[in-house]
């Protein structure tokens, strides 16, 4: 069971964003994300979108820095994956 980052190459309002996601479960993913303060609009379906800052906090925390690559086959391989057009991928965190 791991919580895995990529690298923050993706800019949005001035700053760099990453992905952080789960190998395991979302029940990882939303309580490892309380635990580093990343805000609940920023769960996508089946990963958060975090800036820098949030990233080396998870870092700290235990999370796992990989490629983008290495993390979409995590996500695939665990199945939580969810399509772009899903409606899991609206709903709001538990």
């Amino acid at each position: 069971m791991a919580l895995l980052v990529d690298p923050a190459i993706w800019p949005w309002r001035g700053m760099l964003f990453c992905h952080l996601v789960s190998d395991e479960s979302l029940a990882e993913l939303h309580a490892f994300a309380r635990w580093i303060g990343a805000p609940t609009r920023a769960f996508g379906g089946d990963h958060y979108d975090i800036g820098e800052l949030t990233r080396e906090i998870a870092i700290e925390e235990g999370a796992r820095e990989v490629t983008s690559r290495e993390l979409l086959r995590a996500l695939h391989t665990s199945g939580l994956r969810q399509p772009r057009w899903s409606p899991v991928g609206l709903s709001t965190p538990l």
